[in-house]
């Protein structure tokens, strides 16, 4: 969240109209033409690169004030913090068809890679990429001194390896595969020398110290990234961007990269003597080629930042950054394994005994998703209890560090990443779904794609009436989460959440042993089989609906039903259809109560119980004395009009022996009796009524749906005909309008009348009313000699008194 006055200079910066940023530019313009580029200078570059940035969309500047920027960044006399600000701008431009900025070779190496990030950002339109790509390795292969620094070229190059792969040829591809094993095994362990110098300073002083490590001790062994000091010297600077790109680069160029196993390279002499005295010593007199021994120098690397992360970092800085590095180790030690089975008994032991020091270490519990990762790449081959890794990774790291957005973003994306190879603790993965969704109900903004993409993965038929209820219990375990965090000891680490809010009466609800087992049920870990009416904990927690984070949860949930429903139909029988609709039905009226929720919920419900029906129509009298049941009460019908009509249009469409034989006269009867006593129910004027405004969609579609039952059982025709009459004429009655609109009372009256000619000829009405399977094809209406709406104009021919059979 941004502070107050940074919220203010975003809003004026994207209130900014097109002619004020027209004069805006036209200033700029005049300012970079001037000889001095100062101050003025600066601050308006500022203020131009806010502008472009606070919206979404692309904004246009004038062609006069583009040009000049990509002058200023190709001036060597530029000050660097101008050029950067340029090149900011032109960014956010990109793509755009009005930059015409090219790699040039006279440009030190701070432009260079500034004009590269701007290329890069433009795609590859032009082949720019490799352009760039190309340009770096002609500055890898200078080795003159005074060339370009590849401190600032090595990050567009490993940018370049992942945009396009293929712009390395076969031996450029092994100089810098070189480059980097001098760059990681053969930097400095001695510190930078000062940029200046006082007059008074002695030779002595000025001599740089040896490298530290980060428990402050002497280093011995080669430098990494994990190795400190006051200052670096150039090669010390490339060994860490060389790490940073190495697994990258070992994709690349491994044998599932480039298609090419290595063979040995006789080049290698060409390369670095201490590389090949390296190399040599490490395979027995026997040279490897450079992309073998470039895995050979990646696995040192990793096992000496594993030795360094044991030590105890003097500043806080330098341990997240020892477990930053021990991330990225066991992933680069993943991508070894899996290029080179011989790595993997070499690397065992040590991520053995690093997975139990870590897993018992709250604060190094992002170091386990990589260790999982790999034991779940490697498990079997390396007879490790993978089961017991999974265990403890699904069952307390969520339940302990759902409060953390950075973990529960990496560990969502460690389930999707890895569905492919989980096999056997898929079931694993699938039963901890309480434990994951306590994820998505606190950080349900940025991970609702996320799960949008996993869920899928997760249903299963035994879990997904207990899944179902989850989601719909979403923002009260949002709550709840919130509460448990509330109680917990004052911490300085404790996250965050609404101070506004005050909530003295939940969280003595939440420490009450009365309702403990209802706590402990929504703060399961794992799915239990059974399911619990929370109906009291929604009342208790009722003060928590108006909390921001519930809010957001509340609205992310209706994405998630939709989710849901498309993965269980792929999996669902037809008794687990019909125990879905009972759920719909019963849950619908028992919601947590977060402002809008039950209104946007009710619309999902709605629409997927049509889907379930349309899915197994037998569905309607299989579970009739349920529906029955459900229209026999008009509580809350304003609230789940949506879901009534549902229903209500479901009985008219599928109960009839077209759909089940079972169907009887019977059912039929029952079912007209029911929704003609809820028609007559919410159709009553009663000015100080208990009953809820109905809308005319509900109206609507009770009439249709009676005069198609009425259609199937000719005794009730009369009935229905009496019921549309008394309907058409309750509407045209001055007391409708304090129950319904004008428009609404207009289409009451409409349909009303539609239905009654139909009735008028009861073999028609059953013909247009309850088609068969042959009229409802694509044919019968596409044909122009049996199409529907030609029998529809027939019929009302027929029926209309005002028309004859015969002219005249």
């Amino acid at each position: 969240m941004f502070s107050a006055g940074a919220e203010s200079l975003l809003h004026q910066a994207r209130e900014i109209q097109d002619e004020e940023l027209k004069k805006f530019c036209s200033r700029i313009s005049k300012l970079l033409q001037a000889e001095d580029l100062g101050p003025d200078t600066l601050d308006s570059l500022q203020r131009l690169f806010l502008i472009i940035s606070a919206t979404k969309y692309n904004r246009r500047l004038e062609k006069t004030c583009v040009d000049l920027l990509q002058a200023t960044l190709g001036m060597a006399a530029c000050p660097e913090q101008l050029q950067v600000l340029c090149a900011a701008i032109l960014r956010e431009m990109s793509p755009s068809d009005s930059l015409s900025l090219v790699w040039d070779h006279t440009q030190n190496s701070r432009q260079l890679s500034l004009v590269a990030s701007v290329l890069l950002a433009q795609g590859d339109r032009n082949e720019e990429v490799s352009a760039v790509g190309q340009g770096v390795l002609r500055a890898l292969e200078s080795r003159q001194p005074e060339g370009p620094s590849l401190r600032y070229l090595l990050p567009i190059m490993a940018k370049v390896v992942v945009l396009s792969p293929g712009t390395l040829q076969e031996d450029q591809a092994t100089l810098l595969s070189k480059r980097l094993v001098d760059w990681l095994r053969y930097a400095s362990l001695q510190q930078g020398l000062p940029h200046s110098s006082s007059f008074f300073s002695t030779p002595r002083a000025r001599q740089p110290g040896p490298i530290t490590e980060v428990d402050g001790a002497v280093a011995t062994d080669f430098f990494t990234v994990l190795s400190t000091g006051h200052r670096f010297t150039e090669d010390q600077w490339l060994n860490v961007q060389a790490f940073s790109m190495l697994r990258a680069w070992l994709l690349h160029s491994g044998p599932e990269g480039l298609g090419i196993l290595d063979t040995d390279d006789r080049s290698e002499q060409e390369g670095s003597t201490l590389s090949v005295i390296s190399a040599t010593s490490s395979s027995a007199g026997r040279l490897l080629p450079p992309r073998e021994r470039l895995r050979e120098v990646a696995f040192e690397y990793c096992q000496r930042l594993i030795e360094q992360s044991n030590r105890r970092a003097l500043r806080k800085g330098d341990s997240d950054l020892q477990k930053a590095c021990l991330v990225e180790a066991v992933l680069v030690l993943d991508v070894l394994c899996r290029q080179d089975p011989s790595f993997l008994y070499r690397s065992l032991s040590c991520l053995k005994t690093l997975h139990g020091r870590v897993r018992g270490d709250p604060a190094s519990v992002r170091v386990l998703l990589p260790l999982a990762r790999f034991f779940l790449s490697h498990g079997e081959a390396a007879a490790v209890d993978s089961e017991a890794v999974y265990q403890h990774l699904f069952t307390r790291i969520p339940l302990e560090q759902f409060h953390s957005p950075m973990l529960a973003f990496e560990f969502v994306q460690f389930c999707r990443d890895n569905l492919h190879l989980f096999g056997g603790h898929l079931g694993t993965l699938r039963l901890s779904f309480p434990n994951l969704f306590k994820f998505l109900a606190w950080n349900s903004p940025p991970l609702t794609s996320e799960f949008v993409a996993l869920l899928p993965a997760l249903v299963d038929a035994g879990t997904a009436l207990e899944m179902l209820h989850a989601l719909l219990d979403l923002p009260c375990l949002t709550a709840v989460l919130d509460l448990q965090l509330r109680s917990l000891p004052a911490s300085s680490e404790r996250p965050l959440w609404d101070t506004s809010l005050r909530a003295p009466s939940c969280l003595e609800a939440f420490r009450d042993p009365k309702f403990q087992g209802l706590f402990q049920y929504l703060l399961r870990p794992k799915a239990s089989g059974a399911t619990e009416r929370l109906v009291p904990l929604y009342q208790l927690l009722q003060p928590m609906a108006g909390c921001a984070r519930v809010a957001q949860c509340a609205e992310a949930v209706p994405t998630l039903l939709q989710t849901f429903f498309s993965a269980v139909t792929q999996v669902a029988d037809g008794a687990l259809i019909n125990q879905l609709a009972l759920l719909l039905l019963g849950r619908s009226d028992s919601l947590y109560p977060a402002p809008g929720y039950a209104a946007r919920v009710h619309s999902v419900l709605s629409s997927q119980f049509l889907a379930l029906c349309t899915l197994k129509p037998s569905l309607v009298v299989e579970l009739a004395r349920d529906l029955l049941e459900f229209l026999g009460s008009v509580n809350g019908l304003r609230s789940r009009a949506s879901l009534v009509t549902s229903v209500v249009w479901a009985v008219g469409e599928y109960l009839s022996v077209a759909y089940d034989r079972r169907c009887t006269v019977e059912q039929i009867n029952k079912f007209f009796e029911a929704l003609e006593a809820l028609l007559f129910e919410v159709t009553q004027c009663r000015p100080s009524a208990a009953l809820p405004r109905c809308p005319p969609k509900v109206v609507t579609a009770l009439m249709t749906t009676l005069t198609k039952l009425a259609s199937r059982s000719q005794d009730l025709i009369p009935r229905a005909s009496l019921l549309l009459s008394k309907m058409r004429t309750l509407t045209q009655s001055p007391a409708t309008s304090s129950m319904h609109s004008k428009e609404g009372a207009e289409a009451i009256c409409t349909r009303a009348t539609e239905l009654l000619t139909l009735l008028k000829m009861p073999s028609v009405a059953q013909f247009v009313l309850t088609p068969s399977t042959e009229v409802c094809s694509p044919r019968y209406h596409r044909d122009v000699n049996t199409a529907l709406p030609l029998a529809l104009r027939t019929v009302s021919r027929l029926v209309e008194r005002e028309a004859g059979l015969l002219p005249g």
